[in-house]
């Protein structure tokens, strides 16, 4: 199963959402909540887990994707 980590505006900031974490992250710009979904995403990888990273604009535009895939031969 592939984890999907989002950030997304909201009032005063971006958000950043994953599904094992109750509350959104807030942070005051939108490059310090990509940088932390991509530091999220890289220990998903790291742990087996695929995980993918949505990012969208203030109009709530999907901006960009990215995957982060486990390292399979690591796991085995």
């Amino acid at each position: 199963m592939v984890e999907v980590i989002a950030v997304e505006p909201v009032d005063g900031g971006w958000a950043l959402r994953h599904a094992s974490v109750d509350n959104a992250q807030l942070f005051a710009s939108g490059a310090k909540a990509e940088d932390a979904a991509r530091r999220l995403g890289a220990r998903l990888s790291d742990a087996g887990e695929a995980a993918e990273i949505r990012i969208y604009l203030r109009d709530g535009s999907l901006a960009g994707r990215f995957l982060c895939s486990p390292d399979l031969r690591a796991a085995g």
